[in-house]
């Protein structure tokens, strides 16, 4: 069989699956504007990258967005008519349909099946936009926001059906489309992901921790901004570190803009609030983006591992985590409940309450035993739902299906 997944910034949430069916034997093909990682026999297909929206004055208001959806919509398609023209059909199409890759794919291979990404479907109210009390949406904002679902209606208008790594991530889709839109995380690797009591980290200053020196608490985010609760979890680091001058907190990720907006007078978020937060700097720690192996080994070294966020797409990070064992200490809010019960497999506090954090965490570092069946309950949460082999073979039979053809199947990997 050959099964071509779509992705702008390289493999994505598709890895692991693509990684399995071409060393199954499948024919694998990734149709790309930049490739993230190699992945043996997989046949890598790049088609120009559009510039980003452009500021137009003739250009209706609140398309510039749309726009650039359907530029890079028409990029994907020509690339699929020339891989067609070449006999190169695929029996099959996986694409993110978050930035109008899919938006023509039908209008081209209109017999091919196509399995859409939903990964986020924006909204007004219930999601990220409004969570804050001082981010009220507009009258424009709202307009904007349902201007920018045009890609992602027009795609699950024309594919046959579609998956989203989470219900709450499912259930922010219009009803209709919800119906065709099943439900299946991309799968942590829980043989990689897992305790290790005698693990180390080494940052890339050099500098190595481990969990027999002074308590380690981590914060991860692609980079470190209000969206994932930064500030919120730095205001808690100052109240711990003055009752327990010992414990390090460990901030791993960027100091850009991934989501949100920058703080006031631009720069990043950790400058902007470090200048008027009273903690000890050798208390914290700042070594950026670290390879995904010492990711690991943070979380198996970790006392508690907060994870905050808007009501968002959910990390891969706190999976990880929670598959390493760690002691999760996370937001009250929709995608974290899904996962986490507070006092059964980790602990959660309301959003905005650092001290209810700050109180969350000198529990955890005080009374580390008392904490274990909760470790020992999140690990089981994620093998139990979201386990590699299991994510792997869940979404190879919804391909069998929509196809109605039979894939080549190796022995799942990540059990």
């Amino acid at each position: 069989m050959h099964v071509a997944f779509v992705h702008r910034r390289g493999f994505g949430q598709f890895a692991a699956l693509a990684a399995q069916l071409a060393q199954a034997g499948n024919e694998v093909s990734l149709v790309t504007e930049t490739i993230d990682q190699k992945i043996a026999s997989v046949r890598v297909v790049r088609h120009r990258a559009e510039a980003g929206p452009r500021a137009d004055p003739q250009m209706a208001r609140h398309m510039a967005t749309p726009d650039h959806h359907a530029r890079i919509g028409h990029r994907v398609a020509e690339t699929f008519d020339a891989m067609a023209r070449q006999g190169l059909v695929p029996d099959i199409v996986v694409g993110h349909i978050g930035w109008g890759s899919m938006m023509f794919l039908k209008d081209v291979l209109p017999r091919v099946p196509a399995l859409g990404y939903c990964e986020f479907f924006y909204r007004a109210e219930g999601a990220d936009i409004g969570f804050s009390p001082d981010d009220q949406p507009d009258l424009d904002t709202r307009k904007r926001l349902r201007l920018r679902n045009i890609a992602q209606l027009l795609s699950l208008e024309a594919i046959e059906a579609g998956i989203s790594p989470t219900h709450w991530q499912r259930s922010l889709y219009p009803a209709d489309a919800r119906a065709r839109i099943s439900v299946c995380h991309e799968g942590i690797d829980t043989a990689l992901f897992r305790p290790d009591p005698t693990a180390s980290a080494t940052l890339p200053d050099g500098r190595v921790l481990n969990a027999g020196g002074p308590p380690i608490v981590t914060f991860v985010a692609r980079d470190l901004e209000p969206y994932r609760g930064f500030p919120q979890v730095l205001a808690a680091a100052a109240e711990v570190v003055r009752q327990r001058p010992d414990t390090l907190f460990v901030f791993v990720g960027g100091d850009g803009i991934s989501y949100g907006v920058p703080p006031p007078g631009g720069g990043g978020w950790k400058d902007h609030l470090l200048k008027s937060l009273d903690i000890p700097r050798e208390n914290i720690l700042f070594p950026g983006a670290v390879p995904h192996s010492v990711l690991r080994q943070l979380f198996q070294i970790s006392a508690a591992h907060l994870y905050l966020t808007y009501p968002f797409v959910l990390s891969w990070s706190v999976l990880e985590a929670m598959a390493c064992g760690a002691l999760v200490i996370g937001s009250d809010t929709a995608p974290v409940q899904e996962v986490i019960r507070s006092g059964r497999n980790g602990l959660l506090v309301p959003f905005f309450d650092t001290d209810a954090l700050a109180e969350a965490i000198l529990g955890a570092l005080k009374n580390p035993e008392g904490h274990f069946g909760m470790r020992l309950a999140a690990r089981r949460t994620v093998e139990r739902r979201f386990k590699l082999a299991d994510s792997l073979d869940r979404q190879q039979n919804l391909l069998e299906k929509l196809m109605g053809k039979s894939l080549h199947r190796n022995a799942n990997v990540g059990a």
